[in-house]
């Protein structure tokens, strides 16, 4: 057994959220002038705020493609989608709400989310290029919970170019996350989702 496979223990998955308890707890903190996280600062608050308006847009406006809901209503596994997430996460916001919508395609797969910061022994075993970025989508079985595979934080394409704007000295980190959030407007989730239709074949074994 991996090290990974020993943190993702039974009782974390069972009490991880599903996506509307996800959903409510933003919608109450933030209620009390929080967000998730120890960082309740008027900036984190703003970002989070921002996040809700942009999960209600995708909740309402994703369409799946008709390729993309064959691979997952095919799935005859049962699999258990953990995904670490944080409110007041950009991306986080923009690709949750879609993972939610593929895994209410089927009922073998479960989608549950649990918090970074409460849970850095899992993120550090799914690092990316050092960093803890999320959102992170851990696939396992759901009898053994082995680690089948993995997504994230964000589109392959989506990191390649968000990794070169952070190396330009000339755009501000304002502007990188502009420039993140306009990518992602233009793409219509069309990247993740082919990104998904891939990873479904290749997780089925």
């Amino acid at each position: 057994m991996s090290t990974a496979e020993q943190v993702i223990t039974p009782n974390i998955v069972d009490e991880a959220m599903d996506y509307n308890e996800y959903r409510q707890m933003i919608d109450e903190l933030l209620e009390d002038g929080k967000t998730t996280g120890t960082n309740h600062s008027e900036a984190m608050i703003n970002y989070t705020k921002m996040n809700v308006h942009r999960m209600n847009r995708l909740d309402k406006q994703v369409e799946l493609s008709d390729s993309l809901k064959e691979r997952l209503q095919a799935v005859d596994e049962d699999w258990i989608w953990l995904v670490l997430t944080e409110a007041w996460c950009g991306d986080a916001a923009q690709n949750v709400p879609v993972m939610a919508k593929m895994a209410d395609q089927n009922d073998h797969i479960s989608i549950r989310f649990i918090l970074r910061d409460k849970n850095l022994d899992i993120m550090d075993q799914h690092l990316t290029n050092g960093g803890r970025s999320i959102p992170k989508l851990i696939c396992l079985d759901a009898d053994s919970l082995d680690e089948i595979g993995n997504w994230g934080p964000r589109p392959a394409v989506a990191q390649e170019k968000a990794m070169s704007w952070k190396d330009d000295p000339d755009i501000s980190k304002k502007e990188w996350a502009e420039n993140l959030h306009k990518w992602y407007a233009d793409n219509k989730t069309e990247e993740i989702q082919s990104e998904f239709e891939e990873l479904i074949t290749e997780w089925q074994r």
